[in-house]
């Protein structure tokens, strides 16, 4: 194809911390490196703009605010916004942008994209249910009713894109019914797997074993994620405390939130403080080799379009127990790549934990499957998706074909 010259909008980047800021800098350098130039517009992390280059990317920054209520993420003030996006607009001059949000970077993103007549992609990484248990300002009884205005909010922004998409059929489903997007498709948002299979190779040869299971005698269980409420972590600690007094194993905990503190102290109650690792933030490497040496992996969130951190495990050969919950049950298949449970079912979970730490071969199997799945969403497959979409909506090749 043609290369284009691509403007990315993003409500969080590198280096924040979430699937959204992963997919959006996954996506942006893996466009570059296809010979594309690409530029993305995102919120500073440090308040003033700036323009910064990394991975073949020009990175636009606009001016951000912190919330004094959520450190984890920064916000754009809607006039800021839209002028300092116009004025990216003008620097970069792009022949098609693809927003990955619609609050007020991407609110400014689409209306310029709209007023200049550039063709645009919108991607939905936002559940709403995830933002309203942050606001303190809105009571708990109105959370519905917020979360709900922020659904037809996103439906009366993207309905002015020339194509919306979302990770998966489930996601395509909650903005279809919820937003009122009836024309969205998925989109997986892809990922590396070879990296993660180079990675658990490295770790094996350490270890002078073949890759397989990493550890027969004491297996590690690991989470990745948000340490908020909606990861439902302290479900796993509770499941896990159950099956330790009798079962070898421990839990890595990984990632950071408000809830930390909180899940710490409860492992301490239920005696499971030796075993069980909270580790904080990773690095990209660091966060490799520890899914290269884990050995099962459990997701309990319940607030999932896709569980990017999911695919990853699956990458690195890792069976996989996940709530049954929104997207994650087209990730894990029972009796093939892992198992399912009920949410809130901690007994359920429990079991699913003690069958896996005590089957080695298993999990080996369980693991193989894992890593034959996911080569349904690679990012080569998912660039190429869009790359076609970025033609299609500027009139390079039919949107009917």
């Amino acid at each position: 194809m043609n290369m284009l010259r691509i403007l990315v909008g993003a409500e969080t980047f590198a280096p924040d911390v979430n699937g959204a800021a992963r997919f959006a800098d996954r996506l942006s350098a893996g466009l570059a490196a296809r010979g594309h130039e690409v530029h993305v517009v995102a919120p500073s992390p440090v308040g003033e703009p700036g323009i910064e280059t990394h991975d073949g990317v020009v990175v636009h920054r606009v001016t951000s605010r912190r919330l004094p209520w959520f450190d984890a993420m920064r916000v754009c003030l809607p006039w800021e916004a839209a002028s300092e996006v116009r004025d990216v607009y003008e620097r970069v001059r792009p022949d098609v942008v693809h927003t990955n949000g619609h609050l007020s970077l991407g609110r400014a993103v689409v209306n310029t994209a709209k007023r200049t007549g550039v063709p645009l992609v919108a991607t939905n990484h936002l559940m709403p249910e995830n933002i309203v248990g942050h606001l303190p300002m809105i009571p708990a009884s109105m959370h519905e009713t917020f979360a709900g205005w922020m659904y037809r909010d996103l439906g009366r922004v993207y309905a002015r894109a020339d194509v919306v998409t979302a990770p998966t059929p489930r996601a395509v489903d909650l903005i279809t019914r919820r937003a009122g997007l009836t024309a969205a498709f998925p989109v997986s948002n892809g990922i590396d797997a070879d990296a993660y299979e180079r990675a658990r190779n490295a770790v094996a040869a350490r270890r002078g074993a073949p890759a397989g299971p990493t550890s027969l005698y004491e297996p590690t269980v690991l989470f990745v994620g948000r340490l908020d409420q909606e990861k439902r972590v302290d479900e796993l600690i509770r499941a896990f405390a159950k099956v330790a007094p009798d079962m070898p194993g421990r839990l890595d905990v990984v990632g950071d939130g408000e809830r930390r503190a909180a899940w710490q102290a409860l492992a301490g109650e239920l005696g499971v403080a030796g075993r069980v690792r909270f580790r904080g933030f990773l690095s990209d490497d660091e966060l490799l080799t520890a899914y290269a040496s884990a050995d099962l992996f459990c997701m309990p969130g319940v607030a999932e379009l896709q569980s990017l951190v999911t695919m990853e495990a699956m990458a690195a050969r890792l069976p996989v127990i996940a709530a049954d919950a929104m997207a994650l049950p087209h990730l894990v298949r029972p009796g093939s790549n892992g198992e399912l449970f009920q949410p809130g079912d901690v007994d359920e979970l429990a079991g699913h934990l003690r069958t896996l730490l005590g089957d080695p071969a298993l999990r080996e199997r369980y693991g193989a499957a894992s890593r034959e799945l996911i080569q349904a969403h690679t990012m080569g497959t998912t660039l190429g998706v869009f790359e076609t979409l970025y033609e299609k909506v500027m009139g390079v090749v039919p949107l009917a074909a």
